[in-house]
């Protein structure tokens, strides 16, 4: 135990006998040594800033007027009373722009142009000024709008001439495929998602309506419906046609639950669906008075004249169309009619109680 505190003493006392290097030194050579030392220090306090401006001078620089200059060719839709900022934000989700906060003050020292609805034409990697220029000048691209209930034939003719037909080819031949297709060869009606779709001038119609079915195969397996889903014993393939037909005969969402079950409840028994939506698209017609003639045409959209679903879907259909099939509520109803302008749906159980509900739709004036 001595030993041990032997020990500390002396290496305190050796610590005490150390001498400062400074204490050795005369003063005016210790307040000489820390001038230069506080001298160094601002040097490289100074440096860091400038290489810090530098750097913040070169961001804002390179995004008002990038160094490598513009670049691929890209699209956005603009809509009809679209924010001025939801646009800068397309542009940024694009790539036109790398910054919105800079662009929206660039446009508070410039001035904001009026910004019209309809497809643009802008290259990833503009300046601010080009990207003003193009909003300024309006609209200067091409594209379709895909509403739910819209067909193959209705999205053509919202296309240039030149691509119109080859696009009604492409969704025919099979050069273009989608997997709820029931042969590969066949009709893509029906396949392709609701949207606004912009697209570049050299674009083919094949390119873009495969853009299309992409983004439709994309969209129903984010809602639960994929080329193996089965409902009530229906394929995909029978799926997104059950869905279609709800769009149309549905056409508002809160009656579209309903509709899919009477669909489902007829498809049970093997019964004619007796849907006028299907007897018009044969026709090549959207709504209107089905006649007695046209029940008569023996298109196999027929549901008046043949039983069970028809050959392909009839149209594109909505979100909530398509979570009616595949989320039908329990019930017992076969029929339904509309008993107001409003567009409301009346269901039914019997034949009995639809012919009640027709008596309702008619003094309603419909």
């Amino acid at each position: 135990m001595s030993d041990t505190t032997s020990f500390h003493d002396d290496h305190g006392d050796r610590e005490a006998q150390v001498p400062s290097l400074q204490a050795d030194l005369p003063p005016r050579t210790v307040r000489a040594a820390r001038r230069r030392q506080q001298i160094r220090r601002r040097r490289i306090v100074l440096s860091s800033m400038l290489g810090l401006f530098v750097l913040a001078g070169l961001y804002l620089w390179n995004a008002v007027d990038p160094f490598g200059g513009p670049g691929a060719e890209t699209e956005i839709y603009v809509s009809r009373g679209e924010s001025t900022p939801a646009v800068i934000d397309a542009l940024v989700k694009a790539g036109v722009i790398s910054s919105a906060t800079l662009y929206r003050l660039d446009l508070m020292v410039e001035g904001a142009p009026l910004i019209q609805s309809g497809f643009y034409d802008f290259q990833e990697s503009s300046s601010f000024s080009m990207v003003t220029s193009v909003l300024q000048n309006g609209p200067n691209g091409y594209g379709a709008i895909v509403l739910p209930g819209n067909t193959l034939q209705e999205v053509a003719r919202q296309l240039p001439s030149a691509l119109s037909a080859d696009f009604v080819k492409a969704s025919l031949d099979g050069s273009v495929t989608s997997p709820f297709q029931s042969n590969p060869r066949g009709s893509l009606e029906g396949l392709i998602a609701p949207g606004a779709y912009a697209f570049p001038q050299t674009i083919s119609a094949r390119a873009f309506l495969q853009k299309m079915v992409d983004a439709f195969t994309t969209e129903a397996a984010a809602h639960g419906l994929t080329p193996s889903t089965v409902v009530e014993g229906h394929p995909a393939r029978d799926l997104v046609t059950i869905a279609s037909i709800v769009e149309k005969e549905g056409y508002f969402p809160v009656n579209m639950p309903k509709v899919a079950r009477v669909i489902y409840n007829r498809l049970a028994v093997h019964s004619v669906l007796q849907m006028d939506s299907t007897v018009l698209y044969a026709l090549g017609q959207d709504g209107g008075v089905v006649t007695h003639a046209m029940l008569e045409n023996p298109t196999p959209y027929n549901t008046y004249l043949h039983a069970g679903l028809t050959p392909t879907p009839i149209c594109a259909f909505s979100l909530a169309a398509l979570e009616a099939t595949l989320s039908p509520p329990p019930g017992p109803w076969r029929y339904f009619t509309l008993v107001d302008k409003a567009g409301h749906l009346a269901f039914a159980t019997t034949f009995a109680e639809q012919l009640r509900n027709e008596a309702i739709g008619a003094r309603n004036g419909v």
